[in-house]
């Protein structure tokens, strides 16, 4: 027994990776796991992957406990995460106040960078939102997918584009070199998500991932939780 084993949406591997050397003075073990789209997680835990906890949004991991993959008594709210746009460093960030705003911006970009748009929180909503904007058509040749948010924004940083944008969680944007948090989306297109974390049923290290989920979500971590991009 050397590790936890996570199964997390990309939106907590910076926060996981900020508590890694805490969690292990505190217990002697290290932390691995996959972070990727939180509909993909999800499935890989229904599908028999080893974990012992996961750091998924609110709605997944209370069906999750409904089907009694998650320990009830042990899930806790991390906090909320905001879909953000992101643009290259080095560019103008853009100035999107209302659905008119974005609807431009989306609009004039010639390369959309976005996460798997039927798994990834911010993806389904990327594609909920051109579609009420009117330009799902429009725009659909210039859209960018990529497996998970974090893919997606490594892809932005290289774009050679020369009015390339991305959206995703407000967390996978901090975390990756070469682009910048533009801002939040506007209101009547706005999503903030709860992540929330439990300990799986069949877990080979409960207590330990118990200890995890209070490092995580403790109040001494709130500095922390705000630098990596969660709203509260």
């Amino acid at each position: 027994m050397t590790a936890v084993n996570i199964l997390s949406g990309g939106a907590a591997l910076c926060l996981v990776r900020g508590l890694a050397e805490a969690f292990k003075a505190q217990t002697g073990l290290g932390i691995e796991g996959e972070y990727g789209a939180v509909g993909v997680m999800a499935d890989k835990l229904r599908r028999g992957a080893r974990a012992d906890l996961v750091i998924l949004t609110h709605a997944l991991v209370t069906k999750l406990v409904d089907e009694a993959l998650v320990a009830p008594s042990s899930i806790a709210d991390v906090g909320v995460v905001e879909t953000a746009l992101a643009v290259r460093a080095g560019d103008p960030k853009v100035m999107v106040r209302n659905k008119a705003d974005l609807r431009d911006v989306l609009r004039t970009a010639d390369a959309i960078f976005v996460p798997d748009t039927t798994t990834s929180t911010a993806g389904m909503h990327v594609a909920k939102v051109l579609d009420q904007l009117g330009i799902a058509y429009e725009v659909a040749s210039r859209l960018k997918i990529f497996p998970n948010g974090a893919t997606a924004m490594r892809q932005l940083a290289a774009s050679e584009a020369k009015r390339p944008i991305g959206c995703t969680q407000a967390t996978e944007i901090i975390a990756t070199e070469g682009i910048v948090l533009s801002g939040p989306l506007p209101p009547g297109s706005d999503l903030a998500t709860m992540y929330t974390a439990g300990v799986a049923t069949q877990a080979t290290n409960p207590t330990q991932a118990r200890a995890l989920i209070e490092l995580l979500t403790g109040a001494e971590q709130r500095e922390l939780r705000s630098r990596v991009g969660f709203a509260r």
